[in-house]
């Protein structure tokens, strides 16, 4: 044998023991991950259960829970999700309340920092003794069903690859994470804040075309605002910042239009879109109700979804609820503020922040008679003189878990009602039907009435002459109940007309969505299930449909050598339907955000412009005033329309021939459109990504189709509808479901991942509640002896 062939066995020897002992890590990995796989099956005894209950899991992954007595269902309700989602809940928990340092390092302190600041648990607290006997109970219920699933010690892989144990879960948690989702729901802070410094480095005109309807005739507050001594730095994370695009579509349908005889109601929530869900859905059965859909994991009940008699939905109302006062400090204590002629002394918590690694970062919130000083966040804090506060709904004490506890045993619409007084913060669209053929719409939760202006920019807080006088009246709030249309819409659009004699907002989304939701409601004379569901995944996008003939008309006469005429010609022949394999949709997003970038972006800085919210919207604005005439300073400085258009066209097709050839015609939506659930660990490395994260797949749609698919600037789709729901009121013994990725928030679960595929594609699965379960695994809880 050669020395040569020797070396080569040698090679192959050592790269098979390489290979071998790269296997047996893997399988050793893999066993290591699984041994925290939930028990789905058999028998496990609870001790806090006083009878047993019955959890079973349907081919779907989706908990039935019947227990025998509210308290023992809301203690397995705890002990389920904490079995499938528990690392969430605590991930959940520490976001909201500012303790992330502790586990992750140093990286997180900002983010620690800012919810510190918007105390979000602090409101949990002061929430706490306003809420009901009953509803403190069914929270002290949830309480000890957490803490029971914790004491078994099978905690999932991330808590040892994090290396801590949770805390145990208390009342205060489930509180906290709610206040989390009023957070965001409901914010516009970055946009006072915005406005603010625009109005300090703006010409006027530029900060007029900027704000929808400027508030010519508020001159004290204008003035205020370029007299003020606070500056904007952009230190704060700017991951912090909700989407704005958070919404939602929802629509119910009265029987006279329905093909059952019954109302149909549909609801799709527009949020992130991780692993896992920020959903999940769940099965309530006991003597006193039953009750399915979806809730936010770490809180007990049922959010959104049905029960026997009723069903409902929401969208977000997106009203002002957060105002920014401009406070003066006491010259010689930076704790006092102006009020009034005198000097007032406002609230300080210490608020240490700890660091995993046993450093510890001191931090104080400073509350003003408004609201915590958030200038140190988003201002730079030098001069000293003036500050920032914040005044916010969701600070004030409110009861949003006692309201879904009355929506789960409501029976028809005055129940459901009067458990809407309850939901106060975020405020939202409710549709609702019942088996009594009533469907019904209200705009429900506290919008504030303002002594002077509308919330549009920030206003003095040295006087009490500003603020806030109480809350459009419950009475008062947009309601409709059985309309002569026989429908029902909302899609965070514009909800009241001009003689509506409160102010809600003038920040409204884009229409796009609900336009397109009535024209299909009114398409036809009867409507199915089926016909709902075709509704959410809808992919026409009218706002294509608005623009590209204008943006088509001005390229063409541009184009005067005839270089674009294949590609106009196609987009002219496009029918506005975003489908994955069509090139029109990516040269028509393409274009957009490089006119929005050319428009804004040069002119402010990148710290304040990643903050600026709205941009769409002010560059539609822009846009339609300039072709109807009223070209307005901000396209006068890109250059007036024509240029501003052709140029943004032109940049848009050599970005794309750059990236994918210069055949349009091989160009797809979805080479760059990717649905993707990224997992909330998956940013450490590549590799975690690939482990934790379903592989990317092409989606149709976009951010303002009716089937949200919001991207990033990459193209990944990282933003839609987080649940869809379909109920014939008819039937309430089951409705059909949509929850991507999966049920399970544990990596070896066969609902992990398994409704990514059913997202894209519309493919929804029924979730029953008599107890005609396909594909179950049973698991008896067993009460302790």
């Amino acid at each position: 044998m050669t020395k040569g062939n020797k070396l080569i066995r040698i090679i192959l020897w050592a790269l098979g023991i390489i290979a071998g002992l790269i296997a047996i890590a893997l399988i050793a990995f893999n066993f290591y991950i699984g041994s925290s796989k939930p028990i789905i099956e058999g028998e496990l005894t609870v001790s806090i259960l006083e009878e047993d209950v019955k959890v079973v899991r349907d081919g779907d992954g989706v908990p039935h829970i019947d227990a025998q007595s509210d308290a023992d269902l809301y203690r397995a309700q705890g002990y389920v999700q904490a079995q499938d989602r528990l690392f969430q809940m605590d991930l959940a928990r520490r976001q909201a309340s500012g303790r992330l340092a502790e586990v992750v390092g140093a990286a997180a302190v900002e983010n620690d920092k800012f919810f510190r600041t918007f105390s979000l648990r602090d409101a949990a607290e002061k929430s706490w003794d306003g809420y009901d006997a009953q509803s403190k109970q069914v929270l002290e219920w949830f309480a000890e069903g957490v803490n029971a699933f914790m004491k078994e010690e099978r905690l999932s892989y991330e808590f040892k690859l994090l290396g801590y144990e949770p805390e145990p879960w208390t009342p205060i948690d489930s509180l906290t994470i709610g206040k989390y989702m009023a957070y965001d729901l409901g914010g516009n802070w970055s946009l006072l804040a915005f406005r603010h410094w625009a109005l300090n480095n703006l010409p006027e005109e530029l900060t007029a075309e900027l704000i929808v309807d400027y508030p010519k005739e508020a001159r004290s507050i204008i003035e205020a605002n370029k007299e003020s001594e606070v500056k904007m730095a952009g230190s704060f994370p700017i991951e912090a910042i909700p989407n704005e695009f958070n919404g939602s579509n929802n629509w119910v349908v009265s029987g006279e239009k329905s093909e059952t005889g019954m109302p149909l109601l549909a609801d799709d929530p527009h949020l992130g879109l991780s692993t896992p869900s920020i959903w999940y859905q769940m099965h309530l059965q006991s003597p006193e109700q039953n009750v399915s859909g979806v809730i936010f994991a770490g809180v007990p009940g049922i959010i959104l979804g049905h029960n026997e008699d009723v069903a409902w939905g929401v969208t977000n109302v997106n009203p002002q609820v957060q105002d920014l006062y401009i406070e003066k400090q006491s010259p010689d204590n930076p704790y006092e503020f102006l009020y009034d002629g005198k000097y007032y002394e406002a609230e300080v918590r210490d608020e240490p922040i700890h660091v995993k690694g046993g450093n510890i970062v001191d931090f104080e919130v400073i509350v003003t008679k408004h609201g915590p000083v958030i200038s140190d966040l988003v201002f730079d804090k030098e001069p000293v003189g003036e500050v920032f506060s914040m005044q916010w709904t969701a600070l004030e004490p409110t009861r949003e878990l006692q309201a879904v506890l009355g929506f789960n045993k409501s029976k028809n619409w005055q129940d459901f009602d009067l458990a809407l007084r309850d939901f106060m913060a975020p405020a939202q669209n409710f549709v609702f039907a019942d088996t009594t053929g009533t469907i019904a719409y209200r705009a429900n939760g506290n919008i504030p009435i303002r002594k002077i202006g509308e919330g549009k920019l920030p206003v003095p807080g040295d006087s009490s002459d500003y603020g806030w006088e109480g809350y459009i009246p419950y009475e008062e709030l947009p309601t409709v109940i059985n309309p002569e249309e026989g429908y029902i819409a909302t899609a965070n659009n514009k909800v009241v007309g001009e003689e509506y004699p409160y102010y809600i907002t003038d920040f409204w989304a884009q229409p796009y969505r609900f336009e397109r939701i009535v024209d299909l409601l009114e398409s036809k004379e009867k409507l199915s299930v089926q016909d709902m569901k075709n509704i959410q995944m809808d992919t026409v996008n009218l706002y294509a449909a608005e623009f590209l003939p204008y943006f088509l008309k001005t390229i063409k006469e541009a184009d005067v050598d005839g270089k674009y005429t294949d590609i106009i010609a196609s987009l002219e022949a496009w029918d506005y339907n975003e489908t994955i394999d069509a090139p029109q949709p990516l040269v028509f997003n393409f274009l957009i955000e490089e006119l929005k970038e050319s428009l804004f972006a040069e002119e402010i800085p990148e710290e304040v412009y990643m903050m600026m919210p709205g941009k769409y919207q002010i560059m539609d604005n822009l846009l339609r005033d300039a072709y109807k005439g009223n070209e307005g300073m901000w396209i006068e400085k890109a250059g007036g329309l024509e240029r501003f258009v052709y140029k943004s066209f032109e940049e848009t097709i050599k970005e794309l021939k750059d990236t994918y050839g210069d055949n349009y015609k091989k160009w797809a939506w979805g080479d760059f459109h990717q649905l993707t659930f990224d997992h909330s660990i998956s940013a450490a490395s590549d590799l975690v990504a690939w482990y934790l994260n379903p592989a990317p797949q092409p989606v149709g749609g976009s951010r303002t189709t009716v089937q949200a698919a919001g991207n990033r600037i990459n193209g990944k789709v990282n933003h839609g509808a987080s649940w869809r729901f379909v109920a014939d009121v008819g039937n309430l013994s089951k409705a059909d479901h949509i929850v991507g990725p999966g049920q399970s928030g544990h990596k070896k679960s066969e609902w992990y991942h398994d409704q990514v595929d059913d997202w894209a594609k519309g493919n929804y699965h029924t979730t029953r509640l008599d107890g005609e379960y396909e594909n179950a695994n049973e698991l008896l809880l067993k009460a302790g002896k």
